[in-house]
């Protein structure tokens, strides 16, 4: 049985965790699925924004605890619990690194391994019943957990950061919007719609000035400074002007009318 479902319409690709018996609780077969997904984005010229929503009533509870993070491959436990939680991460990192921006539609539970995709995704859209949960130090675990530890005090701060990792928080819609993590707060059982509708409109946009924005902004969290950070914002500017994108975008503003981007 397939761990997600896609749904392709209009340069948007919306991927749908398929668990939700287990409130898509992640097993290594899902995370292996997905992975094949977002590398083959890595390469799609034809798809400009992905949405990941859950199907059922939450987001994600996590990593499958019940059936075992490595699952029954070979080798050792250790060896298994590692590759598990290793092909997990990387779902975190290919989050960040696909060209297309990543909107999160967030319902019910995001827990654990959910909490940390999520935060991996470029923009989130929750609905009132969104509830972010960092369960770890509670069950004996660290909360560096799939990329954790390097999002979160990126997206809150520090001190910030520590506090909901050593208590193990739950925080609700409202809070999460307070610290900065929620874009956007739709109707409860909206959450899907709003996110789409966000990416309607992100497809209005140019397709080089997206991608690449989502590119500086990534490399500006690991810039050892202002200088370097310039240095490639200049080179993406540069060749912006040989797109015919941007001829199209300054003269749609001159006579006062809406972009039409052909990504050319």
């Amino acid at each position: 049985m397939s761990g997600i479902e896609l749904d392709r319409r209009d340069g948007v690709l919306a991927i749908t965790l398929s668990r939700p018996e287990r409130l898509n609780a992640v097993d290594v077969a899902l995370a292996e699925e997905l992975l094949d997904v977002l590398n083959d984005l890595m390469r799609d010229p034809d798809t400009h924004v992905v949405v990941l929503t859950g199907k059922g009533r939450g987001f994600c509870s996590g990593m499958d605890l019940q059936g075992g993070p490595g699952g029954e491959g070979a080798g050792g436990r250790v060896q298994r619990l590692h590759h598990g939680i290793a092909r997990a991460g990387e779902v975190t990192a290919r989050l960040r690194e696909i060209p297309q921006p990543v909107i999160a539609a967030l319902h019910g539970p995001v827990a654990g391994l959910g909490a940390a995709w999520a935060l991996a995704c470029d923009l989130r859209v929750a609905d009132p019943t969104t509830r972010f949960v960092l369960p770890f130090t509670d069950l004996g675990l660290s909360a560096g957990d799939c990329g954790l530890s390097w999002l979160l005090p990126r997206l809150v701060g520090p001190a910030k950061a520590a506090e909901l990792s050593y208590r193990a928080r739950r925080l609700d819609v409202t809070r999460a919007d307070a610290l900065g993590l929620i874009t956007e707060i739709a109707a409860e059982g909206a959450d899907l719609d709003a996110a789409q509708a966000l990416a309607a409109e992100l497809l209005t946009k140019s397709p080089y000035g997206l991608r690449r924005t989502k590119e500086l902004l990534n490399a500006s969290l690991d810039a050892p400074g202002l200088r370097r950070q310039l240095m490639a914002e200049t080179a993406v500017q540069t060749l912006a002007f040989f797109t015919e994108d941007l001829a199209e975008g300054m003269t749609a503003t001159l006579q006062k009318r809406p972009p039409t981007f052909k990504n050319r």
